[in-house]
């Protein structure tokens, strides 16, 4: 007997990301078709046990208004507004329909943008939507939001699913911090908000980019968490660089998880954020090589007075509210930049910082051992055969070799894809910035490029079943209504 559930076939999908109480922060496009899709994994192997993994940010609180970092004492109230928003309600009804039907599992696991899943209070709401009062129901749907993943078996290969921000220092999840905030609400007690500090990557969102999305609502498509991607941020909302001291110590921010004290049965003792080292961040790696030597192009000043000023910018990046100081006046860092990218044409700038962004880029190679592959795969043991993550929205087919496979099932949230013709030069990228200064989410679904269009369809899934003796690990694309059998990618199957 196994340790682990066995099902006849599981399906995987990941990053649906619904929420955002303003439809234009809303990033999930195709909520119909998941609603077909998960109607359709229902109907799979009739007879058999069938399980649908949501495989991390189902949910996205961190698109909703709220006053903090993390919603506590409003999770019920936020997650209940997404349930019931009419742009979701429809993938909610699918969910329930799947847990109605017998031999048929729903599992949850976290992920970064839905951490408040991990509550209690939260859980009991989600399997009273789904189930209502109905035991059986509520024996279908499972949660898996301690940052263990979900490890199950089909057809005698052993499965592991997981978000995958556990690797990511910018988005890594303190569950022990999380527990402590449950067992907060199950005993009556707030949370100050002095007591939570968030990980890089919610400070990047909360502090930036819902600012600079406020106006450019496609901005969080980009996942603009790496460095040179903070130029892309810069340019096109130059009062962003007035943060730069921030946007460095966000970058520079690492989890040491191995330091954390682990108090399982308290509910007092959260960590204090240890000081981060940040003297290997550049200006240069903010900005990104082009966007840099774009701006030491259009300068007045000789490159030697340039390269000095940015020594003096970077020496004082680590220091909140620092100062450059030069022998005429002192410039504030942010100040600094803002007077550099003016003399830049801000299309330029933006096409540069693109460039930055996409150099050498395999985003969209499914066959690329990103870092996330190489982090997870170290990370899991030689007992498991299928490997899924989800996480940096991007789909992965990977053969491991050894009859080992390894999945990352992308997203379900509109994607961004911008080709070598796009930034070629400043003509070629015109209209393309165009689109994109205008900032409407409608233009962008409408816009096409070289006879492409610039919001790519790919809403992917990965389903694993016997077949033929074998068992065998697919990554589709869902299409259509998503009623239909997806378009399968790729293949793989252990013997």
């Amino acid at each position: 007997m196994s340790d682990f559930p066995a099902y006849d076939e599981i399906h995987v999908i990941s990053d649906i990301h619904m929420g955002g109480n303003r439809p234009n922060f809303q990033i999930l496009k195709e909520t119909k078709r998941l609603a077909g899709y998960i109607g359709w994994v229902s109907q799979q192997c009739p007879a058999g046990h069938v399980a649908l993994v949501l495989n991390g940010d189902v949910f996205d609180t961190l698109a909703e208004e709220l006053p903090g970092y993390i919603a506590v004492e409003q999770a019920v109230t936020v997650v209940d507004r997404i349930m019931k928003d009419a742009s979701f309600a429809c993938i909610w009804d699918a969910l329930a329909a799947f847990v109605a039907a017998e031999r048929r599992t729903l599992i949850f696991i976290i992920g970064n943008h839905d951490i408040e899943m991990s509550f209690p209070t939260v859980q009991r709401l989600i399997m009273s939507r789904l189930a209502g009062d109905d035991l059986g129901k509520r024996a279908r749907i499972e949660f898996s939001t301690i940052g263990a993943g979900y490890t199950c078996t089909v057809g005698g290969a052993r499965v592991y699913c997981t978000h995958g921000n556990e690797v990511d220092a910018w988005n890594y999840n303190r569950y022990e911090d999380l527990a402590k905030v449950g067992r907060r609400l199950n005993a009556g007690r707030s949370l100050d908000p002095k007591e939570w500090y968030p990980n890089a990557g919610t400070r990047m969102v909360k502090e930036v980019m819902n600012e600079v999305k406020e106006k450019y609502k496609w901005i969080d498509l980009l996942k603009p968490e790496t460095q040179a991607a903070v130029g892309t941020l810069v340019v096109l909302d130059p009062s962003q660089a007035k943060k730069i001291t921030n946007l460095v110590s966000i970058v520079g921010e690492k989890v040491r998880d191995g330091k954390e004290v682990n108090q399982r049965l308290s509910a007092e003792g959260f960590q204090p954020r240890e000081q981060v080292d940040t003297s290997s961040v550049t200006v240069n790696q903010l900005l990104g090589p082009h966007l840099s030597e774009g701006i030491r192009g259009q300068t007045q000043q000789d490159s030697q007075s340039v390269d000095e000023m940015l020594a003096l910018a970077e020496a004082n990046l680590g220091r909140p509210n620092a100062q450059i100081v030069e022998p005429e006046a002192p410039l504030g860092a942010g100040q600094y930049l803002i007077d550099r990218l003016t003399g830049v044409p801000k299309d330029e700038a933006l096409r540069r910082a693109l460039k930055d962004w996409l150099a050498d880029d395999k985003t969209f190679d499914h066959t690329d051992r990103d870092d996330t592959f190489k982090d997870v795969t170290a990370a899991v043991g030689p007992s498991i055969d299928f490997i899924v993550t989800g996480h940096t929205h991007l789909e992965r087919a990977i053969d491991m070799g050894g009859g080992r496979f390894y999945f990352n099932c992308g997203t379900w949230i509109r994607l961004l894809r911008f080709t070598d013709a796009m930034l070629k030069d400043q003509n070629s990228f015109k209209p393309v910035y165009d689109v994109l200064i205008d900032g409407r989410m409608e233009l962008i679904d409408e816009a096409k490029f070289g006879g492409q269009s610039f919001v790519m369809n790919q809403t992917s899934a990965v389903s694993i079943k016997p077949e033929n003796g074998g068992v065998v690990g697919r990554l589709s694309h869902v299409i259509g209504d998503g009623t239909g059998a997806p378009q399968v990618i790729q293949q793989f199957v252990r013997k």
